[in-house]
């Protein structure tokens, strides 16, 4: 079964990567531990979280609940964290989920998308997705491409900040 996620609002950007890389990832927006709660024992999430004092609730520290404490504050990081605490995959299924909403991305063809994107986009790209649920369209562009660069880097370690000296 795939991991799934919840990710609390100190940790937004996290949540935008590890949708990119294609893992389900539900955002919650403002601070509510009850839902973040609720949601993750009923969806068999994992909560990722940065409030250290979530993590000593007895859910966790008895193991019914399960969550990471993330201790990085760069994204990247933080993805890092994720990736080798939970032995993940850094497996990329680009145009799999919305970034905005994690729905499931649908293809559209070119005549479907012409009135939604930019004329050189539609010149210049012939695949395209949307989020059923925001409407989002999204296309493997130079961001797309900048995107997969990145998480390459990071699944070579190249994430990692360096100091010069």
């Amino acid at each position: 079964m795939e991991i799934k996620f919840i990710a609390d609002n100190n940790v937004g950007k996290l949540a935008r990567w590890l949708r990119l890389m294609g893992y389900d990832t539900r955002l919650l927006k403002q601070k509510d531990d009850r839902q973040m709660i609720k949601t993750a024992l009923s969806e068999n999430r994992v909560i990722l979280t940065k409030d250290a004092q979530f993590m000593k609730r007895r859910l966790v520290t008895s193991g019914t609940l399960k969550a990471l404490h993330i201790k990085q504050d760069d994204p990247k990081l933080q993805v890092q964290q994720v990736v080798k605490t939970l032995q993940l995959d850094y497996h990329f299924k680009p145009f799999s989920l919305c970034l905005e909403c994690n729905q499931a991305l649908l293809p559209r063809g070119k005549e479907e998308v012409q009135n939604l994107v930019p004329p050189h986009v539609l010149e210049t790209q012939t695949q395209y997705t949307e989020c059923p649920a925001c409407h989002r369209i999204y296309w493997p562009g130079t961001h797309w491409r900048a995107m997969v660069k990145k998480l390459q880097d990071l699944q070579r370690g190249g994430g990692k900040k360096h100091t010069s000296g």
